[in-house]
């Protein structure tokens, strides 16, 4: 069985996810076969594995930092918010329905099996499995039923790195009081603590830290700077939607849906030294770009509820009469055609039929099985705009529950407005390049005055780069201890 250790933290986004991705890489790096493994994930940003089933995106980035192909085993329990207080359960990768935080919290424990079992089959192939948790392990309202922090570690007997954000200040209070608030056998398998996203001089920490490791009885185990790389980050706390990102020569506005899903979509553009990508969310921030996004969303009616009350449909529809390219990702795809349909209401309670923006001649109806594959091909004659991407191969993966047409084409559209329900598809090469040409073109600018770089070579670049931060940032002999349980 392989050895284990795991990652948890005084709070979301503490910087859990990019760590274990971190040490994935340095693992790999260093000789060992890796995986990372996380039970239970609450995101939108998901993917479809190659066997068709649906895991966190977090645990993506980090089988890619492992070398990895992703599989369902690394997130066997992703939870989907619809609402505030409910989530689409997907267990091992399929639906399993829709609950309540309350129904959720009450079945956890009929979902141990499930856990055990993917971290099991995995422990057999690896020799490591680093292993992520989720929130704080000191939400002591719902550790009787803890199945991701140290109820897990628990079950698989995992030493626990503990992790504290230094940027959002209070770290040591944040650290010893999660500490404190532990039972005496779960602060045992705490061997260390780290401080997370530092700027600055670590000398300034010292007198802190020697305080620090008197109180908690354990040591630091590292100060990790905050780490700048381009890679997919979690949901809504990510710091993507708030970047600043001055118009360049091909401007692109991505609309910033209340319920995004998938915004990862969109990130190949962002390799490219002379195209923006921003996230818009009103009228007043739109202006006039080169092409605008409807992304994915988990509330397709209640995010074109909002898109109307807010103005930006008028202001698309308005733009895309003047010839801007539109582009649409599934939900966004469905939310450009003429009507969405939701009889069994799948999605939104009490509607049942809501006209769309009328830009594409598309009608979606819900139904409730889901669907979930990859998808490969080539795209066939491609009128208007976009005909630059005839005959180009495409790849990528369909999450919806949606259906448009019996069998939807991989890219449907004329004119200056297309959609697809395919996620990832700008990751193809030469998709993204491409659709670029077709601005410039329009636009009478140089494509290669917008600076682009191989993605698969950039994304191993920057996975290498978190490697190194993480490797100066952890005191790895320490790290290596704790595995091979000497500490």
């Amino acid at each position: 069985m392989a050895k284990n250790i795991m990652i948890q933290g005084t709070m979301s986004n503490a910087g859990k996810s990019l760590l274990v991705a971190g040490l994935c890489r340095i693992l790999r790096q260093d000789g060992y076969r890796v995986a990372p493994f996380k039970s239970q994930n609450m995101a939108l940003n998901s993917f479809v594995t190659k066997e068709g089933g649906e895991i966190g995106r977090a645990q993506v980035v980090q089988a890619e930092a492992a070398g990895l192909e992703p599989d369902v085993r690394m997130n066997p329990i992703l939870l989907k918010p619809t609402t505030d207080v409910g989530s689409q359960v997907i267990v091992n990768g399929r639906v399993m329905g829709n609950m309540r935080a309350m129904e959720y919290y009450q079945k956890k424990r009929e979902l141990v099996p499930a856990v055990l079992d993917a971290y099991n089959s995995l422990a057999a192939e690896y020799d490591v499995i680093v292993i992520e948790g989720a929130g704080s392990p000191a939400e002591i309202n719902l550790k009787d039923e803890d199945i991701v922090n140290m109820g897990l570690a628990k079950m698989i007997d995992a030493p626990v790195l503990l992790v504290g954000d230094i940027d959002r200040g209070g770290v040591f209070a944040q650290l010893y009081g999660t500490l404190a608030l532990l039972e005496d056998d779960e602060r045992a398998r705490v061997k260390g603590t780290v401080i997370n996203k530092f700027r600055g001089d670590r000398s300034i920490l010292e007198s802190g830290i020697k305080t620090l490791e008197e109180l908690c009885g354990v040591p630091v185990a590292g100060v990790v700077p905050y780490i700048y790389v381009d890679i997919d980050d979690e949901d809504s706390l990510t710091e993507r939607f708030g970047r600043a990102n001055g118009r360049k020569l091909i401007d692109i506005a991505v609309i910033r849906l209340p319920r995004i899903s998938n915004f990862t979509d969109f990130s190949p553009f962002e390799r490219y030294g002379n195209v923006s990508l921003r996230y818009v969310d009103n009228v007043s921030e739109l202006h006039k770009p080169d092409m605008i996004i409807l992304p994915g969303t988990k509330s397709t009616i209640a995010d074109l509820i909002w898109l109307r009350e807010s103005g930006l449909e008028a202001a698309i529809q308005k733009s895309a009469d003047a010839g801007t390219l539109v582009f649409g990702i599934c939900g966004g795809f469905q939310m450009l055609g003429r009507k969405i349909s939701d009889p069994e209401q799948v999605e939104s309670a009490g509607i049942t039929e809501i006209h769309g923006m009328g830009l594409l001649e598309v009608d979606t109806v819900f139904r409730g099985e889901k669907v979930q594959t990859q998808t490969r091909g080539v795209f066939g004659a491609v009128p208007g705009m976009l005909s630059w991407l005839s005959g180009k191969a495409y790849e990528g993966y369909e999450i919806h529950m949606g259906r448009s047409e019996e069998k939807t084409p991989a890219l449907m559209g004329s004119g200056n407005v297309y959609g697809s329900y395919i996620h990832g598809i700008f990751d193809a090469p030469g998709i993204s390049d491409t659709i670029l040409k077709a601005l410039c073109a329009k636009k009478g600018v140089d494509f290669t005055a917008l600076e682009t770089q191989n993605l698969h070579e950039y994304k191993e670049r920057q996975y290498d780069l978190l490697a190194d931060a993480v490797r100066g940032g952890l005191d790895m002999d320490f790290v290596y201890r704790v595995l091979n349980r000497e500490v």
